[in-house]
């Protein structure tokens, strides 16, 4: 009788062990998988030239580009997780009607550029820095800013060395992977879930390649002299207000934080409207306009 109980306990844990392990393997797949979309075809309203900007000999980032004064400033904007330049397609309007040259790209992964994987920064900050460089050299009498929500803004922080920018703003960005983790865990799958997170992350680091660690925005946010303003949710429930406080407490000055009311995760220009066009607006002629 003991030894059946025995075998039942085993049968139970190794079933149990199973189903994590099964669970931890769809949810790495699900997350890291690319988010590839046809995008060439749904041309904006407004005039773009179609680009494609080599990355290391490895790929090259597809993207729109809209001209605007020469001397006026450029920007680039860099969309979400699991999204696309489709995303930016409102704040690429609205800037080039004030003059800037926009520059709209898709991250590797995702919409039209290639990628296996979506590495939650590592690779993206390469197709970013590649989008600066390629700015840099057609607009050479511009100053350069970017603006890039989540994933977009985490590949805007992790590059390295450092961008060379005059400005960027970064939109509901996470201090480090660990909590972006443990935040989306929490949200989906319940309080109890976060504690997956101590399998997850060795999981991420195995299919990446790379130690998470390399993925805190945090610990590389102070490096980065160029001024900032950070944008974060009062709803956001991705990553909280307290975080977004930590990264504006660890950038270098100049620096500001808007915490928009009632704003969620996403979507901080469809949400905000005017007055984040006016936000945004305001900070950019600052560091942007040659006076």
């Amino acid at each position: 009788m003991r030894n059946q109980i025995v075998r039942w306990i085993l049968i139970q844990l190794v079933s149990i062990l199973v189903i994590i392990t099964a669970v931890i393997i769809i949810l790495g797949e699900i997350v890291t998988g690319p988010a590839s979309t046809a995008v060439e075809t749904l041309l904006p309203d407004f005039p773009v030239e179609t680009v494609q900007i080599a990355v290391n000999n490895d790929h090259a980032v597809h993207g729109w580009l809209a001209r605007g004064t020469n001397g006026h400033g450029a920007v680039l904007l860099v969309h979400s997780m699991r999204s696309n330049r489709l995303e930016m397609l409102g704040r690429a309007r609205f800037l080039n009607s004030l003059g800037y040259h926009v520059l709209m790209i898709d991250l590797q992964a995702h919409g039209e550029t290639p990628g296996d994987r979506i590495t939650f920064g590592a690779r993206e900050s390469a197709d970013v820095a590649a989008a600066v460089t390629y700015l840099r050299e057609i607009f050479p009498h511009d100053r350069i800013g970017a603006i890039g929500a989540t994933l977009g803004a985490a590949a805007i922080v992790l590059a390295d060395p450092p961008l060379k920018l005059n400005a960027m703003i970064l939109e509901s960005l996470h201090p480090t992977f660990a909590e972006a983790v443990a935040n989306r865990l929490r949200l989906h799958l319940g309080d109890a879930s976060a504690h997956l997170q101590f399998l997850l992350l060795p999981y991420f680091s195995f299919l990446l390649d790379l130690p998470v660690d390399n993925l805190n925005p945090v610990e590389r946010i102070g490096n980065i002299a160029t001024p900032v303003l950070f944008i974060t949710g009062t709803r956001d429930k991705h990553t909280t207000q307290s975080e977004a406080r930590r990264l504006y407490d660890a950038a270098l000055p100049p620096k500001e934080l808007w915490i928009v009311e009632n704003a969620g995760h996403y979507n901080m220009h469809t949400y905000a409207g005017t007055s984040y066009e006016q936000r945004i607006a305001d900070f950019l002629s600052i560091y942007l306009q040659r006076r």
